[in-house]
């Protein structure tokens, strides 16, 4: 995990991960083990929505 967030006022975990440390399918996992995780040990009215971001940025600059 490179950074983590939580925004409107605690429903919704934003994680951002690193491309090179994780695949599509373990950000997946790695979603459903936070949420459950989340349900074991906190108690909450409604919901919390896990988000884990996973994405690539190439920049080039022309001269």
């Amino acid at each position: 995990v490179q950074k983590a967030y939580a925004i409107q006022a605690g429903r919704e975990i934003r994680v951002i991960v690193r491309q090179e440390d994780i695949t599509d399918a373990e950000s997946f996992q790695l979603s459903r083990e936070l949420a459950k995780k989340i349900e074991q040990e906190l108690t909450y009215p409604g919901q919390i929505k896990v988000t884990v971001i996973r994405e690539s940025r190439y920049v080039e600059y022309a001269k």
